[in-house]
């Protein structure tokens, strides 16, 4: 008897081991990321920055930002094909490589078609790191604290990327410094997976984007994370070009750049939480009134007041990401559970496809409109997809609070990419079982 408790405790003791190199061991993935992280928030800051003091092309820094859209969508196709030819840590270390050569591009000198280049190259390889670190953690998560893993993965991303843009602050704008920077942060974020002996998960399997399955499944949803796409790149992407047009110093717009991360917590995490005990259609109509209001109070806000400035920003910022987040989560509270995938898949290219397309629309129209046109872009992607979500709540019931997925905290900059490569079927036990959850 006494053998067969020590044998118990054993087996106990090995399963917490188990479960603590776990949860050590997907540290790798989430230090590379950070390292990443921060590198992206300096070039977010210094290329719109730079190129918009330059003077000679005015439509550079809005190009740039369609860029790195546009980049992004040709990683959503590139990356599972290369994923299934090298593995996931060989794919990792290729797409930090194309970042550097991004960053060496831009090193060179400022060349606007250069830049324009090199900010489409990080894009591709921007969202091959997030479908590669995404696919990889959900794969070594064990289901337990899952959740907690990929909401962490979230947090530190975004609390980097702002530490990024603040470091922008911090060095000169002049010269190389600031690419330098972030080819050494980004070949830092090449050691922890290097080093990692986290096993890589198996090859995935092919996911197909299913629009009309996506659409019956909520039309709110698909055109949510479509709104959200624009919003996202339109916010994020035209701020810095916006603050630097008025002559707001370089401190300063690194200053609410790192500002404006945090309203992702302040704004976000309450109007999820909220979604969670309201129908998630009536929060969203909410979250478009709070973005347009905020937009409203952005076109009003002296340049000469930087925490009112901070402040305003930071609150529209998170209600923008929030529209991402809610309408997620609404898409996977009406779905089936083998549906997860290619549903998550379908997301991910909508919401690629509006992030190249709005801020192209932006460029286009700011030499006519002039430079607060992305506000009124973002306010009227917020008007249109409020009255469309309106128009909705009387042709279908809400889902009972009882089968609702969890909210998790979500960024639009770091969109659902890794079920884009979990292609996998989901064996039938599991998948009766969270049928039985739901």
């Amino acid at each position: 008897m006494v053998a067969v408790v020590a044998g118990k405790g054993l087996l106990n003791m090995q399963a917490s081991k188990a479960k603590s190199a776990s949860l050590l061991s997907i540290m790798a993935i989430v230090f590379s990321m950070c390292g990443v992280a921060i590198g992206n928030g300096i070039m977010f800051a210094y290329v719109p920055f730079v190129l918009s003091k330059t003077g000679d092309a005015g439509w550079a820094p809005g190009a740039a930002v369609t860029a790195i859209a546009f980049g992004g969508l040709l990683g959503c196709v590139l990356a599972g094909p290369l994923i299934r030819r090298v593995g996931h840590a060989r794919a990792f270390s290729c797409s930090l490589a194309l970042v550097i050569l991004s960053a060496v591009l831009i090193s060179l000198g400022v060349h606007p078609i250069v830049w324009i280049v090199a900010r489409g190259l990080y894009g591709t390889a921007g969202n091959i790191n997030f479908i590669i670190a995404q696919s990889w953690l959900n794969h070594a998560s064990e289901n337990s604290w899952r959740g907690k893993a990929m909401s962490f993965f979230y947090m530190a991303y975004v609390i980097f990327l702002g530490l990024g843009a603040w470091l922008f602050g911090q060095i000169p704008a002049g010269g190389n410094i600031a690419p330098i920077a972030t080819i050494f942060f980004t070949a830092v974020a090449l050691l922890p997976i290097g080093l990692t002996r986290l096993a890589n998960p198996p090859p995935p399997a092919k996911a197909s984007p299913d629009i009309r399955k996506a659409w019956r499944n909520s039309p709110v949803a698909f055109v949510g994370v479509l709104a959200a796409g624009g919003l996202s790149m339109v916010v994020q992407g035209f701020t810095p070009i916006y603050a630097a047009a008025n002559d707001v110093s370089q401190q300063d717009i690194a200053a609410l750049m790192f500002g404006m991360q945090f309203g992702l917590f302040f704004v976000q995490y309450p109007l999820g939480m909220l979604s969670d005990r309201l129908d998630r259609r009536i929060v969203l109509i909410v979250t478009c009134l709070l973005i347009t209001s905020a937009a409203v109070a952005a076109l009003g806000v002296s340049f000469s007041n930087l925490i009112l400035l901070v402040v305003v920003f930071a609150i529209w910022a998170g209600a923008v990401e929030s529209v991402y987040s809610i309408a997620n989560a609404h898409a996977n509270d009406r779905a089936d559970p083998a549906d997860f995938v290619p549903l998550a898949s379908t997301l991910l290219v909508a919401w690629s496809v509006s992030a190249t397309l709005v801020p192209l629309l932006v460029t286009m129209l700011t030499p006519v409109l002039g430079e607060q046109t992305f506000i009124y872009a973002a306010m009227a992607v917020a008007i249109a997809y409020g009255v469309f979500v309106l128009t909705r709540l009387r042709k279908r019931e809400t889902v009972p609070v009882e089968e609702r997925e969890g909210f998790e905290l979500k960024s639009a900059q770091v969109p659902n990419a890794g079920a884009l490569v979990e292609g996998t079927p989901e064996p039938a036990a599991k998948l009766h079982a969270a049928a039985d959850k739901r």
